[in-house]
């Protein structure tokens, strides 16, 4: 298999794995993720019972966002290693998207090497004053960013790195489009950010009723700047 199908390979999969954790942490938040484990567990030596290898619902929960986390290191050492392995001296290249494409995910790959569980800012000093974008895709701006712990909002969110694999992939690499059939989802989630909403066939009879006010526009505060607007005018 040639150098450049086995980036791609990867990328793939880093991409497949960050969609999984991600489908995982949504069953998690919902209570609806089996956290089914062995009654017993043999393998070579070792013999676990299910007691010791059993999860709590808070420790499901902290370990799907954990899940979510180490798949976005995960993906960014792909793509990391997808850029390093396709062009000579990225740092330094003609085109100025694999120079940022490199940098910002080089950044993120570092955050993540020296402690995955606590992930901080390392910025070498030659761009601790720069900002570095793809437009419509991922921006870093590394200004006063060293020696701060990472947070997804510094670059954009989650779906960024996700949207940045996919941009190496197709645009720098070359890949064809997916063209992939999936099965619809049996429940209908929209998720903006971290708030997720789940669609209901009708209101639970054991439902709270709360008093709310609206803005001038119609719409309702829901907090962490979140609006929801009415579908019609009812």
């Amino acid at each position: 298999m040639e150098q450049r199908e086995i980036h791609l390979e990867h990328l793939r999969s880093a991409e497949g794995q960050f969609r999984l954790a991600t489908a995982t942490r949504l069953a998690v938040t919902f209570d609806v993720q089996p956290l089914d484990l062995p009654i017993q567990w043999s393998h070579g030596k070792h013999i676990f019972n299910y007691s010791e290898i059993a999860l709590s619902n808070e420790e499901a929960n902290f370990a799907a966002w954990n899940l979510q986390r180490s798949a976005t290191f995960l993906m960014a050492s792909a793509i990391l290693y997808a850029i390093k392995g396709s062009f000579q001296n990225p740092k330094s290249h003609s085109n100025p998207q694999v120079i940022n494409a490199y940098q910002i995910v080089r950044m993120i790959r570092n955050a993540f090497s020296h402690n995955p569980f606590n992930p901080v800012w390392h910025i070498d000093d030659d761009c601790r004053n720069k900002r570095f974008e793809i437009e419509g895709v991922i921006q870093l701006d590394c200004t006063s960013l060293d020696g701060k712990a990472f947070d997804w909002r510094d670059y954009g969110g989650p779906l960024a790195i996700l949207a940045l694999s996919r941009f190496v992939r197709y645009d720098l690499l070359g890949d064809n489009k997916d063209q992939k059939k999936v099965p619809l989802p049996k429940r209908v989630y929209v998720q903006q950010g971290d708030l997720i909403f789940m669609k209901v066939d009708e209101i639970p009879v054991d439902a709270v009723p709360v008093k709310v006010e609206r803005l001038p526009d119609g719409g309702i505060l829901l907090g962490g700047g979140h609006v929801i607007y009415p579908v019609n005018n009812e």
